[in-house]
């Protein structure tokens, strides 16, 4: 008879390889698997068809530009020139900009804006406060103005995204449809070199628009719009909590959750400089991690199986990727607790360890100017896995400020 003992080491190891097993499993499955299921489920789906034309003047709904600048003279006076020049009727365009005491030439440059445009409304605020108490701030001010438009929309961007000429169009095109809450842009990159991870957040930018896409097309739950530019209906502006960080997401989240859709446009084109540089975008990558641990914990319940779509987009795209380091950190500590039972969890461990000196081996052929896409890819996934991480123990610290310092520009 099979000692207790004996029983007890089965299971355990038993234990341990389905331990293994799902966490391999749910890494796979957002980075991998979930991308061509969408595909796949939304094969013969379209986007919202229901759209106005651009000589539908009259109809077009009134758009209201809201930016938070701090110290952006180098991209300040290109972004504005790329919105005036757009297509959109100038008369149904208005542009509410906060400066968050910015010291540089920023509101020099936008004031000399203001006077040649009367649409275009400038605050600088006297003390540094954050990029979302700014936001809440200029609708707040300007919350009568706004509302009194029928149909009004909110363009939220940031200073260094550029427009297109038909832009705007693109985005507020779809709000004939009564049912859509937000419109996110397609953001393109430019400024990419081999010297550093451009060229790999660049590819990541560009699937991540593809899969908010497909979500879109699934019921309208596009996981977060890009911050950098995207449109709201403006009666679904929900005042952004004064300690949070990633707004884009919340208020994505906060407009499904009065049941409307959120969908990708990907004829909305804008361009955005792309960071270089690993250890700026390592301390970005650490910010917006915190705030995604607030947002899980504020829209935890759309987690719940009975709200369908929603549940499976937000868990495979967001919440998997987010809790991905601890599914990493699993599968290690399992494959070298199996590793002298079973030759291939052996195998497995070894492969980790070697994977762990690819971002040095990286470093050094950085140094002699050679440059390996698949070792700066390896790299650039586990600054991207570090960075959650440590933004899981920032969040669980405690956020205060939501005052930020840009990234560097190119």
């Amino acid at each position: 008879m099979l000692s207790i003992n004996f029983i007890s080491a089965i299971l355990n190891l038993l234990f341990i390889q389905i331990l293994f097993c799902l966490s391999i499993l749910a890494v796979f499955h957002s980075y991998v698997l979930y991308p061509f299921l969408l595909k796949w489920m939304t094969r013969s789906q379209k986007n919202n068809q229901q759209t106005f034309k651009i000589a539908e003047t009259a109809k077009l709904p009134h758009l209201f530009i809201l930016m938070a600048v701090y110290n952006e003279e180098k991209v300040i006076e290109t972004k504005l020139k790329s919105i005036y020049n757009t297509i959109y009727p100038k008369d149904k365009l208005t542009l509410l900009i906060g400066s968050d005491s910015s010291t540089d030439a920023t509101n020099n440059i936008v004031e000399r804006y203001a006077q040649q445009y009367d649409r275009l409304h400038f605050q600088i605020f006297a003390a540094r406060s954050g990029k979302i108490h700014i936001l809440n701030q200029l609708f707040s001010q300007y919350q009568q103005m706004i509302l009194e438009k029928d149909k009004a929309v909110l363009i939220l961007t940031d200073a260094n995204v550029f427009f297109t000429e038909e832009l705007l169009y693109q985005l507020a095109k779809h709000y004939k449809n009564p049912e859509i809450g937000v419109v996110g842009a397609n953001v393109l990159n430019i400024g990419v070199q081999n010297s550093g991870i451009s060229f790999q957040e660049k590819w990541y930018i560009q699937r991540e628009n593809k899969i908010k896409y497909y979500e879109g097309l699934l019921g309208g739950h596009m996981m977060g719009a890009f911050g950098a530019c995207y449109a709201l209906r403006a009666d679904l502006f929900t005042p952004v909590p004064s300690n949070f960080i990633v707004d884009d997401f919340y208020l994505t989240l906060k407009a499904i959750e009065k049941n409307t859709k959120a969908i990708k446009e990907l004829q909305a084109i804008c361009y955005e400089d792309v960071s270089d540089n690993m250890f700026e975008e390592f301390r970005r990558k650490k910010r917006i991690s915190a705030g995604n641990f607030q947002n899980l914990r504020t829209f935890a319940h759309l987690l719940n199986p009975l709200k369908g779509t929603i549940a499976f987009t937000f868990l495979s795209h967001k919440v998997l990727r987010w809790l991905g380091p601890f599914f990493l950190l699993t599968a290690f500590v399992c494959c070298c607790l199996l590793r002298q039972a079973n030759y291939l969890y052996a195998v497995l461990f070894f492969v980790q360890i070697a994977l762990l000196f690819v971002p040095l081996a990286d470093y050094l052929l950085k140094k002699w100017n050679i440059h390996i896409k698949l070792f700066r890819f390896i790299s650039y996934f586990g600054l991207m896995n570090i960075a959650l991480l440590i933004g899981f123990f920032n969040y669980l610290k405690g956020i205060k400020s939501n005052v930020w310092k840009p990234t560097k520009r190119n």
